[in-house]
């Protein structure tokens, strides 16, 4: 399938909640490139087949099922047929995944689609059409349902050491406190009070990705709110803390899929 952008593509945002993003889109040809983020994407294909490389393998996710993508693991989208793809998708930070599960692993899902009826249960609510508000009471029940029904998808493992939660919350909050200066593990470790190299490995084990990545995609959150809101993207660059606009372009590629101008302009209010 050729991998030109259908002219017909498009992305709506839901309304701005400070838990998620949620987003309904088509395409119906060429998605995105091969990217990865430090969110869970969880999502339903409404309709025809949308596939995508993960780990190792192309999936095809068909109504029915739950596309659940774990954060840092590369994957692109594309359709899987000629009609192309509709689907809707929510972005959930680990971070509010841990404020539930109190400091367990990440739940983690091999295959990237799931057919557990708990699952597809639990992320209903979340799912509803881009312009269906959501009352935020209905939204902490449904992430509370969320997160332990991912738990029951995964399975549980054992044998593992607890990550250090409050140590590397500790360093979250640093890193949001801190965007507008340089941020090295050292000063991460600082603020935790614990070792830089235990924190690495707390750090990506709770909340997905590394210090660095993290960093860097809450730059891009920036950026993309103020792209959102009219910024040209230059001026969104400098903002946001990028060298200049093709700092932020190769970031915006590497972990959206997609430049940011192609994205500013699919979008829909």
């Amino acid at each position: 399938m050729a991998r030109q952008p259908s002219r017909q593509d498009w992305i709506r945002r839901a309304a701005p909640s400070s838990r998620l993003e949620r987003i309904e889109a088509y395409f119906g040809g060429h998605g995105y490139d091969m990217h990865r983020h430090d969110t869970y994407a969880i999502g339903r294909t409404l309709a025809g087949v949308q596939s995508f490389h993960y780990r190792r393998g192309l999936r095809h996710s068909l109504p029915g099922g739950t596309l659940v993508l774990h954060p840092d693991e590369a994957h692109d989208g594309q359709a899987g047929t000629e009609a192309g793809f509709h689907y809707r998708m929510i972005y959930v930070e680990p971070a509010l995944i841990q404020q539930i599960l109190g400091g367990r692993p990440l739940p983690f899902i091999r295959d990237g689609i799931s057919d557990d009826p708990r699952l597809y249960a639990a992320s209903d609510a979340l799912l509803q059409a881009t312009g269906q508000a959501i009352d935020p009471l209905q939204e902490d029940d449904a992430l509370f349902e969320l997160a332990h029904a991912l738990c029951a998808a995964a399975g549980r493992k054992t044998g593992r050491r607890l990550p250090d939660h409050a140590a590397a919350e500790r360093a979250r909050q640093y890193v949001h406190a801190s965007l507008g200066q340089a941020i090295t593990l050292d000063d991460l470790a600082r603020a935790a009070g614990a070792d830089r190299w235990r924190l690495s490995r707390d750090f990506r084990a709770l909340f997905g990705t590394s210090p660095y990545r993290y960093v860097m995609l809450r730059r891009l959150d920036l950026a993309r709110r103020l792209i959102a809101a009219g910024s040209p993207l230059a001026q969104a660059a400098a903002d946001a803390g990028f060298t200049d606009q093709s700092h932020l372009t190769r970031r915006h590629v590497q972990a959206y899929g997609m430049p940011p101008d192609r994205w500013r302009r699919m979008l829909r209010a």
